[in-house]
């Protein structure tokens, strides 16, 4: 039993995408239907509303399969850097409640954004500095270094 626990608490991110993942996927299906249903109607209006109904689940279904893929990239990327040893240490002050404090993080940043500038076509660089703006809480700047690490991590094949 204590494997069991310890097994879906090393994996409880990866449990909650497989939740919302099933969630949003049960979602696409009833949009999908209720929007059939309203093109079988033969009031032209409800016609119109199932056709534009039936928009919804295919962005629904883009936007999955995106994440989805952004995510599993990201992780065969971390797993590059564990094996190299070059992961960010986490070694941030952090408040009795368990978050990061924000003077910590942005003076672990600096150290990541000069190392990001010296090698701009390093995706490793990237990706720590990726690390860096999520600890900051800059979760946007994140996302689109995480992504400047996903292309020059595709176009290097993964190492050096």
């Amino acid at each position: 039993m204590g494997n069991v626990l310890a097994g879906l608490k090393k994996n409880r991110t990866k449990i909650w995408v497989g939740a919302v993942t099933l969630l949003l996927v049960f979602y696409l299906v009833v949009s999908f239907q209720r929007s059939v249903l309203l093109l079988t109607d033969p009031n032209p209006v409800a016609k119109a509303i199932g056709a534009a109904y039936l928009i919804l689940p295919a962005i629904g279904a883009w936007a999955l399969v995106r994440e989805l893929l952004f995510g599993a990239r990201t992780e065969q990327m971390a797993k590059v850097l564990e094996a190299e040893g070059g992961l960010p240490v986490d070694n941030l002050q952090r408040t009795p409640a368990g978050r990061i404090m924000r003077e910590s993080a942005d003076a672990e940043f600096e150290k990541y954004r000069i190392e990001a500038e010296e090698a701009p076509d390093d995706w490793r660089s990237w990706f720590r500095l990726s690390c860096a703006y999520d600890a900051a809480g800059d979760r946007k700047r994140a996302r689109a270094s995480m992504r400047d690490a996903l292309k020059l991590f595709r176009e290097g094949s993964g190492t050096a």
